[in-house]
């Protein structure tokens, strides 16, 4: 993977995407904890001390060049408003998985595929990849919209797959090849 020595700031229309960094903390933690966005996400934290773990997890990504993940910010306001990146970069296979979160005030405005516009090329273009996966809980139709929307392609469905919440859960596989 050819990761750059900096981390690549990205800006669109609306969009400034840029490193996460410490001061995002209580942003993190207020995504991460949100019933609305925990939803279909399978990452939560019940206090901020707790969120520091994702935080390090940001942090050795980019560190140990197995991922890149961003802040999504308001490009005009600096206004945090969610994250989106990579992770599960697996050189051999050249393919790495795409995963985003928005807070909830900032739904359906359009900034997750905005956002997506900017990383989806990114990856394919900078970091040698041939394949983007994105694993999406079922029921959640919005990222289904998005990840449609990007050419991404519904592959198959993983039937009871993981547990979450004292029950099972099934993940839809969408790819999308560079």
């Amino acid at each position: 993977m050819l990761f750059p020595t900096t981390f690549p700031s990205l800006h669109s229309e609306r969009l400034l995407l840029r490193q996460i960094v410490p001061k995002d903390l209580p942003n993190i933690y207020q995504g991460l904890s949100d019933k609305k966005v925990i939803r279909y996400y399978g990452v939560s934290f019940a206090s901020l001390e707790a969120t520091e773990a994702q935080m390090e997890w940001y942090e050795q990504l980019w560190a140990e060049q197995t991922g890149i993940w961003w802040a999504i910010c308001a490009k005009e306001t600096g206004t945090f408003l969610g994250a989106c990146g990579y992770n599960e970069y697996q050189p051999h296979h050249k393919k790495i998985e795409l995963g985003y979160w928005l807070l909830p005030l900032h739904w359906k405005k359009g900034y997750v595929s905005e956002a997506l516009q900017l990383v989806v090329p990114y990856a394919f273009e900078n970091l040698e990849i041939n394949r983007i996966e994105a694993f999406v809980e079922t029921g959640n139709v919005a990222s289904d919209k998005v990840l449609k929307k990007l050419q991404f392609i519904h592959e198959d469905t993983l039937r009871n797959c993981e547990y979450k919440n004292d029950r099972f859960i099934s993940l839809k596989v969408f790819g999308r090849q560079g």
